[in-house]
């Protein structure tokens, strides 16, 4: 199995494998660039080619999340060109980095009705991929529900790929502390998601674990990460995951190394 935190890219995507290997980690997630801006980056080649090389020569497993403005469902016109270019150019550092490829929320919106919605976001969805051949998946993580009822459900992640032009260009995340909170998973129904998650084909497209406790209650609709020992969900609920046979080779990241919790919009 791969574990694994988010690592710092400050002095390049070589040095941030190289620091994942020296904590002793078999998996680590990176922005590609400034986590608080989606211009594209003119990244250094030759740094991604030996993050690569070295992630192959010590089988390590990297996955990218997207910077924090990124939105699959924009509200205007000159956000959304910007949007897929930043993620296009998110996909091409994913495959320079030999990256499995590149985390993005499934979104919301509060401007357009929610059929609307999730056509628009597909429609985004096809205009990055069509620009796209390398590698890398786009990796779509399940929301904690604040604020809104969609990307909750396996059945809407599922449907969406499907609805797709390039399914095969697109995988899951599926984030502990987000599920937990928006009341798909309560700890103790693992086995019930499974057997969903196989009925829907869910999990054989599922890429990366954001493995986080959740710092308030179960089904409370609030995105808050908390420590792994200090949260809501507990050790053996945590540990049921780790054992399970559907996530074997999978890359669990924790997304929390400090212990007062962090917060990860959705």
């Amino acid at each position: 199995m791969y574990f694994g935190s988010h690592v710092s890219i400050r002095n390049g995507y070589y040095s941030a494998a190289k620091t994942a290997h020296s904590l002793g980690a078999t998996a680590f997630q990176f922005f590609p660039k400034n986590p608080r801006s989606i211009t594209v980056k003119d990244y250094d080649k030759d740094d991604a080619h030996q993050c690569a090389t070295f992630c192959s020569k010590h089988n390590i497993k990297s996955i990218i999340h997207t910077p924090y403005p990124t939105k699959l469902i924009p509200e205007d016109q000159e956000l959304e060109k910007l949007i897929i270019l930043s993620l296009i150019n998110d996909l091409e550092i994913a495959a320079a980095c030999g990256s499995i490829g590149v985390v993005v929320h499934f979104g919301t919106t509060k401007t357009l009705p929610p059929l609307e919605g999730y056509k628009k976001k597909i429609d985004i969805l096809n205009q990055v991929l069509s620009h796209f051949s390398g590698d890398a998946q786009l990796l779509i993580e399940n929301n904690a529900g604040a604020g809104t009822d969609m990307g909750i459900t396996l059945e809407e992640l599922t449907q969406v790929r499907k609805l797709t032009e390039y399914p095969e260009k697109i995988g899951f995340c599926f984030d502990t502390c987000h599920a937990y909170a928006s009341g798909i998973w309560n700890g103790d129904n693992w086995k019930e998601l499974e057997k969903k998650g196989m009925d829907l084909e869910y999990f054989p497209h599922l890429k990366a674990i954001h493995f986080n406790n959740s710092k308030y209650s179960f089904s409370s609709r609030k995105d808050r990460h908390a420590n792994l020992l200090s949260g809501q969900i507990k050790v053996e609920q945590l540990r049921e995951l780790l054992t399970s046979s559907l996530l074997t080779n999978i890359p669990f990241i924790v997304e929390t190394p400090k212990d007062e919790g962090t917060t990860h919009q959705t």
